[in-house]
């Protein structure tokens, strides 16, 4: 909780946060004769006036040019981030749809996280993100391979930080499972200790001139091995509702959401969510540092994936944001995620 909520008094507060919540449904700028006619607030206009006059005096709120209402400024908006962060409930009736992708045994590991992501972006209308772990910085510890039918089987890579990422392989026609293992084997003795990054190169360039005269047989073996793990290098980054900015009154501006969508298509975005064991992390408007995002705010929750690897969920959306359903779905869904990368162990 910021220092600032000792500047307030508890009628402030209770005025403030309501013209929040308000301008969070509404979109439209709250005036003191609408706030005197809600029955939690039992003070009479001119006292509502003054004080929104002295909340706007301390930053809190601002004045619209077209209107004689207020809005909340990003300080506003900051304290009322820090004040349900302290005192805010949620309704779990918001988590079940989200559960029951969690308890569903059927969905691999990968299905359910991008499902809970999307019905995150459904249930709050925003632009929902995951990024998993990045596998940069990652070294082989131990490839093991798992044979399932003659040409089915299962590739595991365990790295050093204790990830485990098992990946389906269909063997080539003709391919015979006792050859993949001796494939497998060598890996082990050439990829150890080797980046993720570098699985790629080391196994084009140094596993395949190992097989001299059997080079076509153990070309397409390698190749579907190359295929299985090329998604690996990459940032694991999947985004959805991103045309649910569209429907924001803020984003009406052609110009502004231009940049704004350039932004959502490009890799300046994942600087913004890169994964973080810090907890969450709200950032709102200018906090963003980005020049097309000075309208938004941005919800980052890390969850683990092993000892020293984490992964982001974050929503985008704008400033009026509905903080108090988004947080709770957010932390959520990284908890859940976090527990499916533990039991899997």
């Amino acid at each position: 909780m910021t220092s600032n909520k000792h500047t307030l008094t508890e009628r402030q507060i209770k005025i403030l946060i309501t013209i929040i919540e308000e301008f969070v449904k509404t979109a439209e700028p709250i005036g003191s004769r609408t706030l005197s006619k809600m029955e939690h607030l039992p003070y009479s206009p001119a006292t509502i006036r003054n004080e929104m006059a002295d909340l706007e005096e301390m930053g809190y709120l601002e004045k619209t040019h077209s209107s004689s209402g207020r809005v909340p400024s990003e300080k506003g908006y900051r304290f009322y981030v820090d004040y349900i962060k302290e005192h805010g409930q949620y309704d779990e009736t918001e988590f079940y749809p989200i559960r029951r992708i969690f308890t569903d045994k059927s969905l691999e590991r990968d299905e359910a996280i991008k499902e809970a992501v999307r019905i995150l972006s459904e249930i709050t209308n925003y632009t929902s993100i995951v990024l998993g772990p990045s596998a940069s910085t990652s070294r082989v510890k131990k490839f093991e391979f798992v044979p399932l039918s003659d040409r089915n089987a299962v590739l595991v890579l365990i790295t050093d930080k204790g990830h485990v990422e098992s990946k389906n392989l269909i063997m080539p026609e003709g391919i015979n499972m006792s050859e993949v293992q001796k494939v497998v084997n060598l890996m082990n003795e050439t990829l150890i200790n080797c980046l993720v990054s570098e699985i790629p190169e080391k196994l084009n360039y140094e596993l395949k001139p190992h097989f001299g005269k059997f080079m076509d047989y153990y070309d397409k073996l390698i190749d579907s091995i190359l295929k299985a793990f090329s998604t690996l290098v990459q940032d694991r980054y999947y985004l959805t509702g991103r045309n649910n900015i569209f429907y924001q009154p803020e984003f009406q501006d052609v110009e502004k959401l231009q940049k704004l969508m350039h932004v959502l298509e490009d890799a300046h975005l994942l600087k913004i969510i890169q994964a973080s064991e810090n907890g969450l992390q709200v950032r709102i408007g200018h906090e963003n540092h980005i020049a097309a995002m000075q309208d938004c705010t941005v919800i980052t929750v890390p969850y683990r994936v092993s000892e020293n690897e984490y992964g982001t969920i974050a929503v985008v959306g704008p400033t009026r944001m509905e903080y108090s359903k988004v947080i709770p779905l957010v932390e959520y869904i990284a908890k859940s995620i976090s527990k499916l990368y533990n039991n899997n162990k």
